[in-house]
């Protein structure tokens, strides 16, 4: 295992919910990481944020770690979500909050 898939594989496994996106969730720098830093925001999901603008490395090593060829990428409790369409279709309709629920991840508003 390479250096950058043991830092990827260690933030997805020691951190309840994993961003991986451009920019970070105060300062996204695409309009695609930015969608899904709403989206978690509005469910006031506690989340890492993972800048992959840092290192062109880690920008190719999170992709093939998912082998999903674009950014961002979500995690929750170790298993991989989707990116931003994937999120936004789940959260418009309700799985999203369903799935990190039943992870054990507090949401706003979930019954």
């Amino acid at each position: 295992m390479s250096e950058i898939n043991g830092f990827i594989a260690n933030e997805v496994q020691n951190n309840d919910v994993v961003l991986f996106m451009k920019g970070t969730p105060d300062f996204p720098q695409c309009g695609f990481s930015g969608q899904v830093v709403q989206i978690l925001d509005y469910l006031g999901v506690d989340y890492k944020g993972i800048n992959i603008l840092t290192s062109d490395e880690l920008r190719q090593g999170i992709k093939d770690y998912s082998s999903w060829p674009t950014i961002p990428q979500l995690y929750v409790k170790g298993e991989f979500i989707g990116g931003c369409d994937i999120v936004r279709e789940m959260f418009q309709a309700g799985e999203l909050q369903d799935a990190l629920t039943q992870k054990g991840i507090s949401v706003r508003g979930a019954a």
